[in-house]
């Protein structure tokens, strides 16, 4: 079938221009494309994308809110391989979002530059879609089990996300071999995030 005969119903322009965008940026490693070029991958004209997405920012905003999404999966499935309340089930979040982070780092500009700003301001963003609440829900379910008492989850949360993000920024620079040759950053993480809670215990 060619794929400019397609013919799309309800959303389903809106999520092939949003798919057929982010395989471009994925493809291309880049997100300089124009709105044309994303009509193309979707095999429709080139005014079609307007009937959904004013602009092509708009349309940028929609493609971060879809990598903030495939991020939630990521983590969800990781989680979910580990007992509740373990440190384990930590760490794996951790893992999977350098993990995700890595694999897509031609979303990461998109998803913490400007318009992942706007995604998140949307009234059609999910928060609980992008996997942070996972890790709070998580570090509530370990400070449960541990007896530990009066702990800022979101606070904790936070700083341990924090981590997991500097380490992300710093693998896909790849500058860390000058500093470092020998680093492992899973094992890095792991050490980090365990380090990290028994100072907690401590403290409690």
């Amino acid at each position: 079938m060619n794929t400019a005969s397609k013919s799309y119903h309800h959303g389903d322009l809106r999520n092939a221009l949003i798919l057929g965008a982010a395989q471009i940026i994925e493809e291309s490693g880049s997100l300089n494309f124009a709105m044309a070029d994303a009509a193309r991958r979707a095999g429709v004209s080139t005014a079609a994308p307007y009937r959904h997405f004013r602009d092509r920012d708009a349309l940028l905003e929609a493609v971060s809110q879809l990598a903030y999404y495939g991020l939630g999966l990521n983590v969800r499935e990781a989680v979910e391989k580990n007992p509740s309340g373990s440190i384990e089930s930590i760490i794996a979040i951790g893992q999977a979002y350098v993990d995700y982070v890595i694999r897509k780092a031609p979303f990461y500009d998109l998803m913490w530059g400007d318009a992942g700003a706007r995604a998140m301001d949307a009234d059609s963003f999910d928060k609980k879609a992008s996997g942070f609440y996972i890790l709070v829900d998580a570090v509530d379910a370990y400070t449960t089990k541990q007896g530990l008492e009066n702990v800022d989850l979101m606070d904790l949360a936070v700083k341990l996300w924090s981590m997991v993000h500097g380490m992300s920024a710093i693998s896909m620079s790849g500058k860390l071999p000058y500093f470092y040759p020998d680093a492992n950053m899973p094992q890095m993480l792991d050490s980090a995030t365990r380090t990290f809670m028994a100072g907690l215990a401590k403290e409690s």
